[in-house]
């Protein structure tokens, strides 16, 4: 049995080993174990006329070298030696009649990028496919991309991964850790199947389930003047210089539009890209910060002080993936068992709220 999760920034990973030794149904010959299934695109009635013949290692090999930057890095991705992603490159780029690669920067041509964008679909897809043909035992199996907010993975994580291995022992999650401006272009393009991510987003390709919200505190040393106080109003946080998440932000987006609302401006101590560390920076002395209530360290407290604002809302926290294609039954899977372990795990988190009362938004948008 494969291991319950593997964890990983990088995920492209695609195992053809699911397809090996099925049967070509289109001529009715069977391939040898560990042979690839050639995509046709003259059969398939590409091309204008134009005939290429693409195999799917073809299609790996030149995702990989987009997400790893070298041939190298790709090939210990694919778990094979550098000869043979350069000879798939060059077979590939033969059969397109075009340069895919740039040989002395490592970095994909125009062209390379147009492709490697339908590639990932394509593997999505094929993916996809042998993960919804029902076993023979009835079992639910199959890799799920999956993305996490690091302060959301810190508690949800364990329970998921417990649940998802009593309840699907088949289904492997490789998870990704990021922020929401990293995690949702992954889940747009393919890399990630779905997202942890925070409200509010703007992409409309997606499925948006909102599963929890969680206040929003200041986090301050304790020799900060703000530590004095265990409730503020805004106006008097906005005094005060602050760590803040970098403009454009869901984040920031909320902070500003609260400050907006108050009649005030925030001043910025300093931007800074990921909520944990912004915590980690107020925490340990260097400032005051507006973070998630998950987001407060869960020792030492008495190195700061956690100050509640009423004026700032709730922040967000929903599911995201794409409409089409649909979810494969492992993704399913695990969407289930996330839904379960975020209503039985929120409630023991300070500062987290569920159901409806918790945000004014239906179940799915």
């Amino acid at each position: 049995m494969p291991p319950i999760a593997q964890v990983e920034h990088s995920d492209t990973r695609y195992r053809s080993r699911r397809w090996a030794g099925r049967a070509d149904r289109g001529n009715g010959s069977t391939r040898r174990a560990g042979t690839p299934w050639p995509l046709r695109a003259r059969d398939a009635g590409t091309h204008a006329g134009r005939g290429a013949d693409v195999d799917i290692r073809q299609l790996a090999a030149l995702v990989a070298i987009a997400d790893h930057g070298t041939f190298s890095a790709a090939a210990r991705a694919l778990f094979t030696v550098q000869s043979n992603v350069s000879t798939r490159i060059s077979r590939l780029e033969r059969e397109l009649g075009t340069t895919l690669v740039d040989r002395a920067h490592g970095t994909l041509t125009e062209d390379g990028q147009r492709v490697v964008e339908r590639a990932r679909r394509i593997l999505r897809e094929l993916d996809e496919i042998a993960a919804d043909v029902t076993p023979v035992d009835g079992q639910v199996a199959g890799d799920v991309h999956i993305g996490l907010l690091g302060t959301t993975a810190r508690w949800l994580l364990p329970h998921l991964l417990a649940a998802l291995d009593a309840r699907h022992p088949n289904v492997r999650a490789i998870i990704s850790e990021g922020s929401t401006s990293v995690l949702v272009p992954a889940v747009l393009t393919g890399r990630l199947r779905a997202a942890v991510i925070h409200l509010p987003v703007e992409a409309p390709e997606l499925v948006i389930e909102p599963l929890f919200a969680e206040d929003l505190v200041v986090v301050a040393p304790a020799t900060h003047p703000l530590a004095a106080h265990g409730e503020l109003p805004l106006t008097d946080v906005a005094t005060h210089r602050l760590f803040l998440p970098p403009p454009g932000s869901a984040l920031r987006r909320v902070l500003d539009r609260a400050a907006g609302a108050a009649g005030v401006q925030l001043r910025v101590h300093a931007e800074i890209d990921g909520v944990r560390l912004l915590a980690s920076l107020a925490a340990d002395g260097h400032g005051a910060a507006i973070v998630p209530a998950t987001a407060v360290p869960q020792s030492a407290t008495s190195r700061f002080a956690v100050v509640r604002v009423p004026e700032l809302p709730q922040r967000v926290v929903a599911l995201v993936h794409q409409r089409r294609p649909p979810p494969s039954a492992p993704t399913r899977a695990v969407f289930d068992v996330l839904r379960d372990v975020v209503a039985d795990q929120a409630r023991q988190q300070r500062g987290v709220r569920v159901g409806t009362p918790a945000f004014p938004l239906s179940r799915a948008i």
